[in-house]
C-alpha cells in the first residue's frame, strides 16, 4: 500500500504539523504579549471623577511607565506629590516648565504662553475653569488640571504654594495611555497641545501588546480546534478513504 499522508487517526501529516506550530507560535505570542504589557504597563483605578468624563472613578486604566523627562503638554499622568497628599492621583498636564498658563481668554480658554489651546476633552462648552488663574510654571515642573474643571482638586488649589500649584516631573510614574475596564479604548493625545513647542507625546505600545495577545490566542484556539475538525471530517469521507486506500493496493 503506498503512503497515503495521514496519520493512524486520520489527520493529515501536514496538516497536524501546521495545527501545531500554529499553537507554539500563538503561545509565544499570548504569553510575550503578557510580559511585554507588564514590563510596560501598569494597571491603576482611577480614584475620583476628577478627569471626568476622559475616565471616570473606577475605571481601570493601563498606564505606561516612563520618565518624568518623557511627559508633554496633553499627557494625562499618574504622580504621586507630598504636598498633593502624597498618594497615586491622575491628572492631565496642561503646562511645562518655562510656561505662562492663564484662564480664561475672551473666548473662555486657556492660553499657554498667548496661545489660546482648545481642549475638546472638557464637559460642557463653557469657561475652561469657573475661576480666572494665572501661573508660572518653574523649570522641571508641570502644572496639572482635571478634565472635570467645576469639582477637580488640581494645581489651581495651590496656586498659592511654592511653585504656583506645579510639581516636579520627578513625581509622574507613568502616563495613561489606555481605559483598560469598562473597554474604553485608547486616551487620545489632544491636537490643541501639538503646535506648542515639543508637541505631544506618541501613543506607547498598547495596540502591539493587546494585537499580540489576541492573535495568540486565535492562534492557540484554532491550531487546537484542528483535530476535532479534522476528524469530523475524517468520519465523513472514511468511505471515500477506503476506496482510494483499495484502489492504490
Amino acid at each position: 500500500m503506498s503512503g497515503t499522508g495521514r496519520t493512524q487517526d486520520g489527520h493529515s501529516r501536514l496538516g497536524s504539523a501546521l495545527s501545531g506550530l500554529a499553537v507554539a507560535v500563538g503561545c509565544v505570542l499570548f504569553l510575550g504579549g503578557f510580559v511585554w504589557g507588564a514590563v510596560e504597563y501598569q494597571p491603576y483605578t482611577v480614584p475620583t471623577d476628577s478627569m471626568s468624563p476622559t475616565v471616570q472613578a473606577g475605571d481601570r486604566v493601563l498606564a505606561q511607565r516612563i520618565d518624568g523627562s518623557e511627559v508633554r503638554r496633553g499627557d494625562v499622568v499618574v504622580f504621586t506629590d507630598q504636598v498633593w497628599g502624597d498618594m497615586p492621583m491622575v491628572k492631565r498636564v496642561v503646562a511645562v516648565g518655562g510656561d505662562e498658563i492663564v484662564c480664561c481668554d475672551a473666548d473662555g480658554r486657556t492660553t499657554v504662553n498667548g496661545k489660546p489651546v482648545e481642549e475638546p476633552y472638557l464637559r460642557g462648552d463653557g469657561r475652561a475653569s469657573p475661576q480666572s488663574f494665572t501661573a508660572n510654571v518653574p523649570e522641571g515642573k508641570l502644572f496639572l488640571l482635571g478634565d472635570e474643571r467645576m469639582g477637580s482638586q488640581d494645581s489651581r488649589v495651590h496656586l498659592q504654594d511654592p511653585g504656583q500649584g506645579s510639581v516636579p516631573r520627578t513625581a509622574v510614574k507613568a502616563r495613561v495611555d489606555a481605559v483598560a475596564w469598562p473597554l474604553g479604548g485608547l486616551v487620545e493625545r489632544p491636537e490643541g497641545f501639538a503646535e506648542l513647542p515639543g508637541g505631544v507625546s506618541q501613543p506607547g505600545p498598547v495596540k502591539l501588546v493587546v494585537g499580540s495577545v489576541v492573535l495568540g490566542a486565535v492562534l492557540i484556539l484554532g491550531g487546537a480546534a484542528y483535530g476535532p475538525v479534522a476528524r469530523v471530517f475524517g468520519r465523513r469521507r472514511a468511505p471515500d478513504v477506503r476506496g482510494r486506500v483499495t484502489a492504490d493496493v
